[in-house]
């Protein structure tokens, strides 16, 4: 082969890449608009106007005021309450619903009677909006015709609780409602990985004399990991980003005992008019679950690494 030869090969190679590359961005063209218009174009919006002092009802032109939103922010100690609220509720719901969700997913995974029966009515809390579920448990936890106070009282387990407006017992409530409300999804999910773990596996340890534990621990676990790491960071992200559900239940009260920082970000916007300010404080929350992403994205690359 001559080397003008191989040359005039390797050109037409590169332009077929280049052609394979135009074609690509071809096809996902359709998807990559939508997600722009619907998704970066408002996160970048947002991100501006944190640096203005936009107001509802000015007369006055927007300003650029730089970092003093940001600034108001850290001084902010409401602020920072509600998003320590926000990271218990969000570990609280998140870690109870995992592990309540796998003793689930394993129960399904067994050779029951009725099983698909079992699984169809494991995922109706999924299927329910969240406003249905939030009205649905304030019937739940009434203080005088609620389920729970009547089931209390007639187990002779002590009088009815205001469970909602109480300031020791509303986080807690919440959170209950919470772990109801998103354990179907975690359920499906694991329950999916379960299904894909070879049998012959758990047939081959069983006959080496492994027990149970063992088995979960050395076959089922190492299978379902990678699917348990990307739901648990999920329902984080999720939890800590909850409006609806703790909206209808509380709206942040009582005395601000189950303010996440969605809803105090809602209420500066929507309720006080701080667009700039409230948009300060998406991006503080933007910046956590960035943080989260980049942790878990971390973990992802070296396990792959390791495998």
């Amino acid at each position: 082969m001559t080397l003008a030869t191989a040359t005039k090969r390797s050109a037409n190679g590169a332009s077929a890449r280049r052609g394979a590359d135009h074609g690509a961005w071809f096809l996902v063209l359709p998807a990559l608009i939508p997600i722009l218009i619907l998704s970066v174009g408002p996160l970048l919006y947002g991100i501006a106007l944190a640096f203005t002092d936009s107001q509802s009802g000015r007369t006055e032109p927007t300003q650029w005021v730089g970092a003093l939103n940001f600034q108001d922010l850290l001084h902010d100690t409401l602020f920072w309450d509600s998003f320590r609220i926000g990271l218990i509720w969000a570990f609280g719901v998140t870690v109870p619903q995992f592990f309540l969700a796998l003793g689930l997913a394993l129960l399904l995974n067994q050779p029951l009677r009725m099983r698909w029966l079992a699984r169809a009515l494991a995922i109706i809390p999924w299927a329910m909006p969240e406003v249905v579920v939030g009205i649905m448990w304030r019937l739940v936890y009434h203080p005088d015709a609620g389920v729970l106070n009547e089931t209390l009282s007639n187990l002779g387990l002590g009088e009815g609780k205001d469970w909602l407006t109480g300031t020791a017992t509303a986080l807690f409530a919440v959170i209950v409602v919470g772990v109801w409300a998103g354990m179907p999804q975690t359920t499906v999910a694991l329950l999916a990985g379960l299904q894909n773990t070879p049998r012959e596996l758990h047939e081959a340890a069983a006959m080496d004399g492994a027990g149970a534990w063992r088995r979960f621990r050395t076959v089922t676990w190492p299978a379902i990991k990678p699917i348990a790491l990307a739901i648990t960071a999920l329902n984080f992200i999720w939890n800590f980003n909850s409006f609806a559900l703790v909206y209808v239940l509380t709206q942040g009260g009582p005395g601000g005992r189950t303010r996440l920082p969605m809803l105090f970000a809602y209420e500066e916007a929507f309720r006080y008019g701080q667009f700039g300010y409230a948009a300060a404080m998406g991006c503080v929350m933007v910046a956590v679950i960035s943080v989260i992403l980049a942790f878990y994205l971390v973990g992802r690359l070296k396990g792959g690494d390791e495998s």
